[in-house]
């Protein structure tokens, strides 16, 4: 039977919610403990820059997750990194976290595991993820070096990813299913000045084909529902989905009730309809995901695992 190793709070996610949330446990003297399966910084690790976060202008999101984390480990709390198979609660209130090594008990925990890119579900996408299908500019970027790329969205990410994308690709082709953009004024500007990227408004990619990577793809023009293919040399162009992301509530799903947007519902201590578990950041139901608004939440929730604590102390 594997050692149990307790603590005050267990932290599940090393992105800015769960990182801002041991930050502050760990200020109020709670033995904390992080748990992160990637990078520091979880999905903002795969972002370019930042440059929406106050009073820091222009930031690699590898480098704000690597100063979050040191700022975490500098304010006493432990970082571990590792998958967590299962989380579960006992008769007494412990919450018992099991990683790939080893079992913590704790009895708060705050999940902060964020979210995962969403799927547009066309033909041959799940064939070809990571063989010319990709969702991390940052991470595949530098595989299509002087290829063409196609860069499905036009939202926020989809434009900051397309520019992003201009470093490495010959030329990039933004294919955008509604006849505008979701972004705001300023970066919709950028996009259109740059010459190496071009717009397809009113476009929906439909399928992709090849044999180990992909030479052929399908559009339907979305106001005459008409298709046409394209055929390129195999492995001579990629496409990259920027649509959103769906929040990862797995771990949590038994002890907590879900939105329509499928988040987690908390009040505005962050607390769930389970005693001493408490969800922050991109898991959650909320209007705004966002580095900012992610930092906020896992302030709240410390706070208020200090206080669980605090009332149900022997």
């Amino acid at each position: 039977m594997d050692q149990i190793t307790r603590c005050d709070v267990i932290v599940i996610g090393g992105g800015p919610a769960g990182f801002s949330a041991a930050i502050y446990a760990a200020r109020a003297g709670l033995n904390v403990l992080v748990l992160e399966q990637g990078m520091p910084g979880g999905q903002i690790a795969s972002t370019d820059f930042i440059d929406n976060y106050p009073g820091i202008q222009r930031m690699s999101g590898t480098e704000l997750g690597e100063k979050l984390h040191r700022h975490a480990e500098d304010a006493g709390a432990l970082v571990e990194f590792a998958m967590v198979e299962s989380l579960s609660r006992s008769e007494d209130g412990m919450f018992h976290v099991k990683t790939t090594d080893a079992i913590h008990a704790a009895p708060t925990v705050i999940a902060a595991t964020g979210s995962a890119p969403r799927t547009v579900g066309f033909k041959g996408e799940d064939t070809y993820r990571g063989r010319g299908i990709s969702y991390c500019g940052t991470c595949d970027g530098a595989f299509f070096k002087g290829r063409l790329v196609f860069v499905i969205g036009g939202g926020v990410t989809a434009c900051q990813e397309a520019m992003f994308l201009t470093r490495f690709a010959r030329e990039v082709i933004m294919v955008v299913r509604r006849n505008q953009f979701r972004a705001p004024k300023s970066l919709i500007k950028k996009v259109l000045a740059n010459k190496a990227i071009s717009v397809r408004f009113g476009t929906s990619v439909l399928g992709v084909e090849g044999s180990s990577m992909l030479s052929r793809i399908v559009f339907q023009d979305n106001a005459t529902m008409e298709t046409y293919e394209e055929t390129h040399d195999e492995g001579s162009f990629g496409v990259f989905v920027f649509v959103g992301n769906d929040p990862s509530v797995c771990l949590v799903k038994p002890y907590v009730d879900l939105g329509t947007d499928g988040g987690v519902i908390t009040d505005e201590a962050m607390a769930t309809r389970t005693p001493g578990l408490f969800c922050a950041g991109d898991m959650r139901e909320k209007d705004l995901r966002q580095v900012v608004t992610a930092i906020s939440d896992g302030a709240i929730a410390a706070v208020s695992a200090y206080r669980y604590i605090d009332c149900h102390a022997a």
